[in-house]
């Protein structure tokens, strides 16, 4: 059985690892890799590669940056001669992201299986890219690899339960090994910021946030007021953004740096007192790391963060100042994202349905 992983941006990467690794437990499968292009910087790309352990991809499309539109636009036109050369049994879309649609469209196009990794999540708001990533690629998949019991719920309600498996989340196994494994590193944080002392962490970079510049203003204002350092880990593109609005990202309480590999990135959810982002991902990775988040959007994809007060939405910035560092819930947390094998599931799952 051969698998073909889409992969273009960070969050996917690091799903990427522990399937890379479960695939290589399996005799007859083979695992081709394209890399879409769309995050381009090196630390947003080539050292998850290298951190994570991830063989060089297969092929690499090399879009860049664009509009939505012309980026995913972009991706289709160099995917049909991939899929041509590797003939794959299956795709395997990851998140959603422009990858994870244009990977979709282009298997469905070439008539090749589609297997949608993170499937049934829903923001529930349409304003959003991924959510109209997500929405088309679970429509279009053969088979729809579910994180968690609410995703499940959610393709229910579209008609899409008999497509559907729960597997767990994979981006759990690899938190939680990460976890693990540097236990006992230092934090990497800029020199103003003593580890030993109260701290948040901090990213911005959906559009909702970034492209309105009163909008970044009043967030990066809330960041410079706050109680406590704030170490922001800054995506290229906020960097682009607050340069073209005249903003500041380091004063005040605020620290920009550029964004950790992720070991680092990990480590520093751990020691910090709280976390503050617009991401997806790492309100998850918080949670699994036991590190009280806000979040500021209206909604969440994991609802199961906001469970005792482990997350909580704060749009307005109204709560900001005094959430930020918060002491964290002391209930249990159960295992809402797995128990840290959904890889292993994944292969299986592809395997079976191959027949």
């Amino acid at each position: 059985m051969k698998f073909m992983s889409v992969v273009g941006a960070r969050p996917q990467f690091v799903k990427l690892g522990p399937i890379v690794r479960a695939a290589q437990q399996y005799d007859g499968v083979e695992h081709v890799i394209v890399h879409t292009g769309q995050h381009y910087d090196p630390l947003l790309s080539d050292v998850f590669f290298r951190d994570l352990g991830i063989p060089a991809p297969d092929a690499h499309l090399g879009v860049g940056s664009g509009t939505h539109g012309r980026q995913t636009g972009a991706m289709l036109s160099e995917m049909d001669a991939v899929l041509e050369k590797y003939q794959p049994d299956w795709v395997l879309a990851y998140g959603d992201t422009n990858s994870t649609a244009a990977a979709a469209m282009a298997a469905v196009k070439m008539h090749v299986k589609l297997a949608h990794l993170e499937s049934g999540l829903r923001s529930f708001n349409r304003r959003m890219p991924e959510e109209h990533n997500r929405i088309i690629t679970d429509h279009l998949s053969d088979l729809l690899l579910v994180p968690t019991q609410v995703g499940m719920d959610n393709l229910a309600k579209e008609g899409l339960a008999h497509r559907a498996l729960l597997v767990g989340d994979v981006m759990t196994d690899v938190c939680l090994a990460t976890r693990d494994a540097v236990a006992d590193d230092a934090p990497q944080l800029p020199a103003q910021v003593d580890p030993s002392q109260p701290f948040a962490l901090a990213t911005i970079h959906r559009a909702d946030n970034t492209d309105d510049p009163d909008r970044l203003r009043a967030i990066l204002e809330a960041l410079k007021a706050a109680p406590v350092p704030v170490v922001l880990l800054a995506h290229p593109r906020l960097v682009a953004l607050a340069k073209k609005h005249g903003l500041s990202l380091s004063n005040g309480s605020l620290f920009a740096v550029e964004p950790l590999a992720y070991p680092q990135m990990v480590r520093a959810v751990m020691a910090a007192s709280g976390v503050v982002t617009d991401s997806g991902g790492l309100q998850k990775e918080a949670f699994l790391l036991g590190t009280p988040t806000t979040t500021i959007r209206t909604e969440t994809e994991w609802t199961e963060t906001l469970d005792d007060g482990w997350n909580i939405l704060d749009p307005e910035l109204a709560q900001l100042s005094d959430v930020i560092v918060r002491p964290a819930p002391t209930g249990d947390q159960g295992q809402p994202y797995g128990d840290g094998k959904a890889s292993e599931r994944v292969i299986e799952a592809l395997l079976n349905f191959a027949g």
